[in-house]
């Protein structure tokens, strides 16, 4: 399953019927095929466990809540992604070294990746090595261990990946575009952080055992298990390697921004060579499995901004003054950036595309989306989330999704429930709600013009 995220478009699938066996009504079936178990340990740490048809075959997954919407303290940025680098530095029982062989040595394969709200560990290995697996991942979670040289050194290395990165333009713009559009919340620096706190990172040692003890602790995190397995086998694993891990005490307080009250702007010159890129960001709703505004807001960048838009053929294919658009907002605990990016062939053409982008968002305002197109649409949505779900993996990593944002991986069913409801008037109400001139945030990313050197 793929949704927006940063600058691309994922999509959803809507709901079917079926008649229940005991009642003998028609009632929405769940739109995730697979049963979702949960056993919860005294600790407080979720045991999710899908059975898939993989024989053989197991995806394992350690989700933790914390991601840079985390990262409260001023100066203290980018250490989400800082530990997705330091827990592979290895245990006392298991150092980098021994804990690369054993996985080696059961033919796995395992990475991690950290976004706005989560960090995410994640192993495809065979079914037989559960055990070996559960005690080199539940170790690591529980006995991380590194020195000081060790922490500078991989300090020094995300400065690296930053630089690397940031050499993009997408990149940069995404990173100026949240400097610009949020006041407080720490959604306003991406995932890396920002620059100034990653040159002073290596200074950050003890700070760093204190965002670790704070946030990887059973009750902030979910063990999720795809594939082939034995349920009770399972439980029983996850207790005698999970048992004994402690509860933490620290409490988030992440501070809200209040409404942007005036439109921003922000150019960007950039050094290097580039086609002009023009992106726009409106402050978005939260994801909620209860409330319809993400949902709409969804079914409104495939209407207006997918490669089926009216947008897309007048700009891409007709004019071609276009030769990249998209538009979306990814999930979030808390609101998040409705972002447009176009990337154009002549700076020329700027304004007008612009203009063009905000005709068409003002006309989703009064005119609404035709019933047939509007099905089409969740029908499309419907066939990408089917072929998404092929194997242990991307099951895992698809429920996965659900879990940084409420905890609760049953919410995939109640967000589709919601997708297959929203009506052409849902989407004129959430644009405009949503989409308002004090509301938005303009980047400008052009090439910038070598100044000739005065005698």
């Amino acid at each position: 399953m793929i949704r927006f995220m940063g600058i691309l478009m994922l999509l959803f699938l809507p709901l079917t019927l079926v008649i229940s066996e005991d009642k003998k009504e028609t009632k929405e079936s769940k739109i995730f095929p697979y049963p979702i178990n949960q056993v919860t340990l005294d600790n407080g740490l979720n045991i999710i466990s899908i059975p898939f048809d993989s024989p053989g075959i197991m995806a394992y997954y350690t989700v933790v809540r914390a991601g840079s919407r985390n990262e409260v303290e001023p100066g203290k940025s980018g250490f989400a992604h800082f530990f997705e680098h330091m827990m592979f530095r290895g245990t006392e029982k298991y150092s980098k070294d021994k804990y690369n062989e054993v996985l080696k040595s059961v033919g796995a394969d395992n990475n991690a990746f950290t976004s706005d709200d989560e960090t995410v560990y994640h192993t495809l290995a065979s079914a037989d090595a559960l055990e070996t697996i559960m005690d080199i991942e539940s170790d690591r979670f529980m006995n991380l261990k590194y020195s000081e040289e060790d922490f500078k050194t991989e300090a020094g290395a995300i400065l690296g990946e930053y630089n690397k990165n940031y050499s993009s333009p997408f990149m940069t713009i995404d990173e100026k575009m949240r400097e610009a559009a949020y006041q407080n919340h720490t959604y306003k620096h991406t995932t890396i952080g920002f620059l100034k706190d990653i040159q002073d990172m290596p200074n950050q040692y003890d700070y760093s055992l204190k965002f670790f003890d704070r946030w990887y602790r059973p009750e902030n995190c979910a063990l999720v298990v795809v594939g082939d397995f034995d349920q009770e086998k399972l439980i029983s694993l996850a207790k005698k390697y999970y048992g004994n891990w402690k509860r933490g005490s620290y409490t988030l307080n992440v501070t809200h921004d209040p409404p942007q009250q005036e439109e921003k702007f922000v150019q960007i010159p950039w050094k290097a060579k580039t086609l002009p890129i023009l992106a726009i960001g409106y402050h978005g709703p939260a994801f909620s499995d209860k409330e319809t505004d993400m949902p709409a807001i969804d079914l409104l960048s495939q209407v207006l901004f997918s490669e089926t838009s009216e947008l897309y053929r007048k700009l891409v294919v007709e004019e071609q003054t276009v030769d990249a658009l998209q538009g979306g907002q990814g999930d979030s605990r808390d609101p998040g950036l409705f972002q447009i990016f176009a990337r154009i062939k002549d700076e020329k053409n700027i304004d007008n595309v612009r203009d063009a982008v905000h005709a068409v968002i003002e006309d989703a305002k009064m005119n609404p989306v035709s019933p047939e197109r509007l099905t089409s649409i969740k029908s499309h949505m419907k066939y990408q989330f089917a072929m998404g779900l092929d194997n242990p993996d991307r099951v895992a990593r698809s429920i996965c999704h659900y879990i940084q944002l409420t905890g609760d991986p049953e919410s995939v069913n109640r967000v589709y429930a919601l997708y297959d409801n929203i009506t052409s008037e849902d989407i004129m109400r959430v644009a405009k709600k949503y989409f308002t001139p004090n509301n938005r945030t303009v980047v400008v990313l052009t090439q910038q013009v070598a100044q000739e050197v005065k005698q």
